[in-house]
């Protein structure tokens, strides 16, 4: 079985467990289907531009990535937001072909946490976007690559 199918599977198996308890709902498993011109922008502008405009820059959020990234494919990020009310993160790599990597939406009463992995086709800022209360808050940090994760 190649990797992408065992990924695939993995995945739609952990979302049906999580549905099937009740953890989130079919709409939150889905949430690319509830915005999808942010993952169908071409630039950092356009993203934001689907998100609702521009971000206020802020220190409630918690951005880690590497200074140094060695491989551009696997680059890991965490975002934790001290945001109150905070409903969603979305992470955009601002020259990758499609900057916007990964958005999560969280219930109402739940930490605004995520940890993940996304590729970067060259060196670029990383910005988190928090979406609380209809408003935009952001933060950025540069990570360097040294092999690109983006077919390079």
């Amino acid at each position: 079985m190649n990797q992408t199918r065992r990924h695939l599977l993995k995945a739609t198996g952990a979302f049906g467990v999580l549905m099937a308890v009740g953890i989130i709902t079919e709409s939150q498993a889905l949430a690319l289907d509830n915005n999808p011109a942010v993952f169908e922008a071409k630039t950092l502008a356009e993203a934001l531009a689907a998100l609702g405009g521009t971000p206020v820059s802020s220190a409630e959020i918690t951005l880690i990535t590497p200074d140094i990234a060695e491989n551009g494919a696997v680059v890991p990020v965490s975002v934790t937001s001290a945001i109150p009310n905070t409903q969603e993160i979305y992470i955009l790599v601002e020259h990758n072909p499609n900057p916007a990597s990964a958005g999560f939406i969280f219930p109402e009463g739940t930490l605004p946490f995520v940890q993940t992995r996304i590729k970067m086709g060259q060196t670029a800022n990383i910005t988190a976007v928090v979406k609380a209360e209809g408003k935009l808050y952001s933060f950025t940090k540069e990570t360097k690559v040294t092999l690109g994760g983006c077919g390079g």
